[in-house]
C-alpha cells in the first residue's frame, strides 16, 4: 500500500496527483496487482478532499483498465502491467527536485547545506 500525499502548491489538480501516485505505485511495485485500494470515501477523508475528486481519479483509472471496481467489494489494481518510461520518470524526478530546491533556496539553504543534511540523515 502507498501513502497518498497531495501537494496544494504543485499546480497539478488533486485528482491528477492521485492518478500519478497510483500509476507510479504500480510501476514501482509498491502497489501489487489485485491489491485493494481504499474506498473513495475513506481516501477522500484521509486526504481531506471532496469525494468527487477521488471518484474522478478512480474513474479515469478504470477507463484506462488500471483499476477494477467490484460492486460491494471495492476497488482493486487490475492485472494490467504498467511501465513508466525513463523519460517520464526523469521528468517526475526533475519536477520533485525543482520544487524541493526552490523551497530550500527560499529559506536560504545552499546546495552544500542540503547535501550535508542528506548525508547526516543517511539519505545520500
Amino acid at each position: 500500500m502507498i501513502n497518498f500525499k497531495l501537494d496544494p502548491i504543485s499546480g497539478s489538480p488533486f485528482y491528477r496527483q492521485i492518478i500519478d501516485q497510483i500509476k507510479f505505485g504500480i510501476a514501482s511495485g509498491n502497489l501489487k496487482l489485485g491489491e485493494q485500494l481504499p474506498t473513495v470515501r475513506s481516501l477522500a477523508v484521509e486526504l481531506k478532499v471532496n469525494l468527487n475528486t477521488v471518484a474522478k481519479a478512480y474513474k479515469e483509472l478504470e477507463i484506462q483498465s488500471i483499476l477494477e471496481t467490484q460492486q460491494g467489494t471495492g476497488t482493486f489494481i487490475s492485472h494490467l502491467q504498467i511501465e513508466i518510461s525513463e523519460k517520464e520518470k526523469n521528468k517526475k524526478l526533475l519536477d520533485i527536485c525543482t520544487q524541493f530546491t526552490t523551497i530550500a533556496f527560499s529559506y536560504g539553504f545552499s546546495i552544500k547545506d542540503i547535501i550535508n543534511q542528506l548525508q547526516k540523515e543517511k539519505l545520500l
